[in-house]
């Protein structure tokens, strides 16, 4: 490995798109993923939540927030165009540098150790309470499972006291969390197989929600359109915001594509154009087919099915929703595992992180992002883990659209698979478009969000600066020169 690039004790000091040798350095991650098993992945990291929890929730606005009304279907597309323009500047960057880390390596590569950091630090919180967000939705739903059955779940274990009175702990979010840790530590290839399945059957659900519920649209339900102005579809756009960037956290795993290069980019951009097709469908009939005021902010669909005199419908909705969005999950726990692997093998964080099992999966952090998010599932609203999350990703966004016109401009002749369009001005209105749907957020998600950064600075200062790989004094270099397998 290349010890340094960019001056050995600068915190802007680069790491060259090569610098990265897995076989080297004895964490080597097995490349086991087709072209079809990253767009479901990136496809199950989209789907999901958008559709079966936050359409419902910024319809109807929960009880913190301005409804958005039928106009939901504008906030998904406000999303999802902002959304698009980073993902070709992650699919340009995805075809040069198919490593483990996404935004984080990126960051390093075009823009500095110090960003790289922020980057890496920054997903570290805003994946593993992704999968709290999608574990709480879950729950949502399986109370709902239940009570088509007639069973009723004690009002304890439903959420917490700021979510249902007399709350506890949100059991089921937590329980499903510990689930999915389990099959992410079975391996790769395990979970990609897993994957692909859940996906087919999500989609064959979307479309039939979407098929069958085209029937019952009362167009009266479409008016107002806005109830409450602009503004609040931008707050809308800004909430499901992470509901259409499930490419980014499937980007993590391009060192385990069998063709990371070319397949990256074409898994990126198919992933996010069949998911926004089928949020435009679903949101339509959604709003269609109950008056936004009355949709569940938990369980839009299995409410709105109920609505129609489909209890039966909406009871299996219930069912096939908690199964398509563990798919969701899955993906993003994927992502904090991979990005925390990428930044302990640069020495940013302690190598101890990095020891994959002989099936190549980092079992030490799976199990300890695991844990986190059963912690935020089992006690934490779900629009305050939500907020939280969107934050961090815009900011991501942000980076990465940066980088992508840097380094276009740094190493022009540099191979790339995929060279995004009309270059600077799309990765620009991907900055433009990040930026202000992180204004639109309370300032209690910037509150949060700086107090992470901040502890970052620290850790970085005391312990990534001096550790990293690509400092020429750093204590990782003899250790890994003289035993490059690390414990397992």
């Amino acid at each position: 490995m290349a010890i340094t690039s960019g001056g050995g004790r600068s915190f802007l000091r680069r790491k060259p798109i090569d610098d990265v040798d897995e076989e080297k350095s004895g964490t080597k991650l097995f490349k086991s993923l087709g072209l079809w098993q990253l767009t479901a992945i990136g496809v199950g990291g989209i789907i999901g939540i958008g559709i079966f929890t936050l359409a419902g929730l910024v319809a109807n606005g929960g009880a913190d927030a301005s409804p958005v009304g039928p106009a939901v279907l504008i906030s998904f597309l406000v999303a999802g165009l902002a959304s698009a323009a980073a993902a070709m500047s992650y699919a340009e960057f995805a075809g040069m540098v198919p490593r483990a880390g996404s935004a984080y390596t990126y960051g390093y590569v075009a823009l500095g150790e110090l960003i790289g950091w922020f980057i890496g630090w920054d997903l570290l919180l805003e994946y593993t309470a992704i999968v709290a967000v999608v574990a709480i939705g879950i729950s949502g739903y399986f109370t709902e499972f239940l009570a088509g059955f007639g069973i009723d779940m004690p009002v304890w274990m439903q959420g917490t006291a700021d979510t249902i009175q007399g709350g506890l702990i949100n059991l089921p979010a937590a329980v499903v969390c510990l689930f999915i840790t389990w099959i992410l530590s079975r391996g790769t290839k395990t979970f990609g197989r897993f994957e692909l399945v859940a996906v087919g059957l999500k989609v064959l659900l979307v479309l039939f929600i979407v098929g069958l519920g085209f029937f019952y649209v009362n167009t009266d339900n479409y008016t107002p359109f806005l109830p409450s102005g602009f503004g609040a579809v931008f707050t809308g756009a800004a909430t499901v915001f992470f509901a259409v960037f499930g490419y980014d956290a499937m980007s993590t795993a391009a060192e385990e594509a069998k063709d990371g290069k070319k397949h990256m980019p074409k898994a990126i951009l198919l992933s996010l154009g069949v998911a926004m097709v089928l949020y435009i469908l679903a949101t339509l009939v959604l709003t269609g087919m109950q008056n936004y005021r009355d949709i569940s902010p938990t369980a839009g669909f299995a409410s709105a099915f109920q609505s129609v005199g489909l209890p039966v419908i909406a009871t299996v909705i219930s069912a096939f929703a908690v199964l398509s969005i563990l798919t969701v999950m899955l993906t993003f726990l994927l992502g904090v595992t991979r990005v925390w692997f990428s930044m302990s093998r640069d020495g940013l964080l302690p190598g101890w992180f990095a020891g994959t099992d002989k099936r190549g999966t980092p079992q030490r952090v799976t199990w300890i992002a695991g844990g986190a998010s059963t912690l935020l599932a089992g006690f934490f609203p779900i629009r305050a883990v939500a907020d939280l999350t969107n934050i961090g990703i815009l900011a991501a966004f942000v980076v990465v659209c940066v980088a992508v016109i840097v380094l276009r401009r740094s190493q022009p002749d540099a191979p790339r698979e995929f060279r995004l369009p009309l270059m600077p001005w799309v990765p620009a209105f991907g900055v433009l478009a990040s930026g202000f749907l992180m204004l639109q957020l309370h300032w209690e998600t910037w509150l949060r969000f700086a107090i992470w950064l901040v502890i970052g600075i620290l850790v970085y200062a005391f312990y990534g600066y001096r550790h990293s790989l690509l400092n020429p004094n750093s204590p990782r270099h003899l250790p890994l020169r003289a035993n490059p397998q690390p414990e397992n």
